[in-house]
């Protein structure tokens, strides 16, 4: 996917920058990433323990990868639910959520 359509995508929550990032790309909304893009055009949002049960419930994956010892190793990082795909009155809901994941991160981050 291109930087216009992830812009696009994204637009309902304002204006972000898109980086080269582990194959695919990292997407940033005021300094914090939010979502990631992988080759296959899949957008992932991030996501934690407040908001992750949202996601679940929506029916959204959650992103894993097989670790060093051959068990899976869960990331923060959630599939847009399929409601959001087309609708951006819907879409900004779940880009809000993987805004707010990230401003909680980064709160954590300098509390340590």
């Amino acid at each position: 996917m291109d930087t216009a359509a992830i812009e696009e995508i994204f637009e309902p929550l304002g204006p972000v920058s898109v980086r080269r990032m582990f194959g695919g790309k990292g997407i940033y909304h005021r300094g914090l990433i939010i979502a990631l893009e992988f080759s296959d055009e899949e957008i992932l949002l991030k996501a934690d323990s407040v908001s992750a049960p949202e996601f679940q419930g929506a029916g959204s994956r959650q992103w894993t990868y097989e670790g060093k010892k051959g068990k899976p190793v869960a990331m923060p990082y959630w599939t847009v639910p399929d409601e959001a795909l087309d609708d951006p009155d819907i879409m900004v809901k779940w880009l809000r959520l993987a805004y707010e994941a990230a401003m909680r991160s980064k709160k954590q981050d300098f509390s340590t």
